[in-house]
């Protein structure tokens, strides 16, 4: 009989390291996972199935992403999510082998969910659990790691990641007040689903990579 792997997740706001603590903890869990392990990221820009989501983050359906509704947003991702499932990953999962994505069903969460009023954040987040895991078969997250950042601070990390070009960024890293509302369905997320937050800075700087990284194995408990 096949058993399931285990899927572990790291999310975070823009700019706030994912890719990098992803490729480390990948490392990691190639050494320590009995099965293997596939590293994963959303959304899958080098397939068709992103055509959506990259229409909606270069302003196609609104120059400001509160101009998309949460709901419609969130399908774009999830029907990239459900692509990459189906054609790339679903085999290796369902055959034990570990699954390590960067941002996942958890980036809906933070990145569409302050687009409704807070009273209906519950309502929200069950329609998406709902919408992904069960009507679309998506794999339950077995951890998530949310990367906690000062948007500040990972705002001034995207211009250095463009190198001042202001024009590159997308309509989500373009807006200030959307970071910062982001930040704010993260948090009450990882506290409602039962995330691991891993602090990334003492408030004024960047920590170091190796800080992060030690503190997101840490608090590794799904393997």
């Amino acid at each position: 009989m096949s058993h399931k792997g285990k899927l572990i997740v790291i999310d975070g706001l823009d700019g706030s390291g994912k890719t990098t603590q992803s490729q480390l903890l990948y490392a990691y869990m190639q050494q320590h996972s009995s099965q293997g392990v596939r590293l994963i990221s959303f959304p899958d820009y080098e397939n068709p199935s992103s055509a959506l989501v990259r229409m909606y983050l270069r302003g196609d359906f609104g120059k400001t992403a509160q101009q998309v509704s949460a709901y419609a947003a969130s399908s774009f991702y999830a029907v990239d999510r459900f692509a990459s499932y189906r054609l790339y990953w679903e085999l290796d999962y369902l055959g034990g082998k570990d699954i390590l994505a960067t941002r996942y069903t958890t980036s809906n969460m933070i990145h569409q969910m302050g687009k409704l009023p807070q009273q209906q954040w519950d309502t929200f987040l069950t329609w998406l659990k709902d919408y992904e895991y069960e009507k679309m078969g998506l794999p339950v997250p077995d951890q998530v790691i949310f990367l906690d950042m000062d948007p500040d601070l990972s705002a001034r990390l995207i211009s250095q990641r463009y190198h001042g070009d202001e024009s590159k960024r997308d309509i989500h890293e373009a807006d200030r007040e959307y970071l910062l509302q982001c930040r704010r369905c993260a948090l009450y997320a990882a506290e409602k689903e039962g995330w691991t937050v891993v602090r990334c800075d003492d408030g004024e700087t960047v920590l170091p990579v190796e800080t992060i990284s030690q503190r997101v194995l840490s608090s590794l408990v799904a393997l």
